[in-house]
């Protein structure tokens, strides 16, 4: 970030209203009468500060009928959004906690005063309500699945076969890890469908045993040689069997993953395509899955492909 935007961004912050307004948007949407009603300030004033906010990008809204709901912009300059989280972490003020105080009653009015799809209309995904999770969504859609059997390499501690399980004829997990493997096969004890075992993903020893399915989630970020990888659990499908590979898209935040011991910077959508073209496999899809809303904004691709 050059000094002409640092300064700019500094300058919108120097009203105390606006850093107020952030701190608030970081933490929920809200409307402008909501925000008020936080603040205790005038709606045009609160309306023209957002103004501000929203030129600047540093904000977003969006329209649910007659009502404008606000949130702070996770989406913009990365660079920008560290010099105001820096700011916002050094700031200790009784006012600032005043009006995280004040919320949740503001809150509860407006669950009080419309029903709650009404007020996430637009966003739904991003909120909580009693029973509707997504893992309550993963397992209730997994119910229409009939995979045979499995292989799940870079299996970690399980919680992806524990939800396949009663919708796979067999299940084997294989992770580097051995405390990783301990953790996976105390969760995955009571299904006597699943094995789990400590192995390489490059050179996979599981003798004549093939699969209907091999799944790589988010295992060619800790690949060595993800081409060798994709090669092995291609050698290892029967034909007509598929292999499922979710990876982060390719990024330069090295500072970012080195405590996840990432190997490598994710993949674009043509190097994975290439992986499974070279190992044997046609290429059913390959498409980017998601886009993290909060810097460094990380790209999810994922590949499908099937063994002829």
């Amino acid at each position: 970030m050059d000094l002409a935007t640092a300064s700019s961004v500094l300058r919108l912050l120097a009203d105390p209203t606006r850093v107020r307004l952030l701190a608030l948007l970081e933490r929920e949407e809200l409307t402008v009468a909501e925000l008020a009603a936080v603040l205790r300030l005038a709606q045009p004033r609160v309306s023209t500060h957002l103004a501000k906010l929203k030129e600047a990008e540093l904000v977003r809204d969006r329209r649910a009928g007659v009502s404008a709901y606000y949130r702070a912009n996770m989406e913009g300059d990365e660079r920008q959004h560290d010099l105001i989280r820096s700011l916002r972490d050094s700031i200790d003020d009784a006012l600032l906690r005043e009006d995280a105080a004040r919320l949740p009653a503001v809150l509860a009015q407006r669950a009080s005063e419309a029903g709650w799809a009404d007020t996430v209309a637009g966003d739904m995904e991003r909120h909580y309500s009693p029973g509707r999770t997504w893992e309550t969504l993963t397992r209730s859609l997994l119910q229409l699945l009939e995979t045979g059997d499995v292989l799940d390499i870079a299996s970690g501690d399980g919680i992806t076969a524990e939800l396949l399980a009663p919708h796979a004829r067999s299940i084997v997990c294989v992770d580097s890890s051995e405390r990783v493997v301990e953790a996976a096969a105390q969760r995955l004890q009571p299904f006597a469908n699943v094995e789990v075992r400590q192995g390489d993903m490059h050179a996979l020893d599981l003798g004549e045993r093939r699969f209907d399915l091999v799944l790589m989630l988010h295992a060619l970020t800790y690949a060595e040689q993800p081409a060798q990888a994709v090669a092995e659990a291609s050698h290892l499908l029967r034909p007509g069997g598929r292999l499922l590979a979710v990876t982060l898209g390719r990024h330069d935040h090295r500072a970012v993953v080195e405590p996840f011991d990432h190997r490598n910077l994710g993949f674009s959508q043509e190097e994975l395509s290439g992986y499974a073209r070279r190992a044997g496999l046609e290429d059913i899809s390959c498409t980017r899955l998601s886009r993290e809303r909060k810097a460094p904004h990380f790209e999810v691709i994922s590949l499908l492909a099937r063994k002829p």
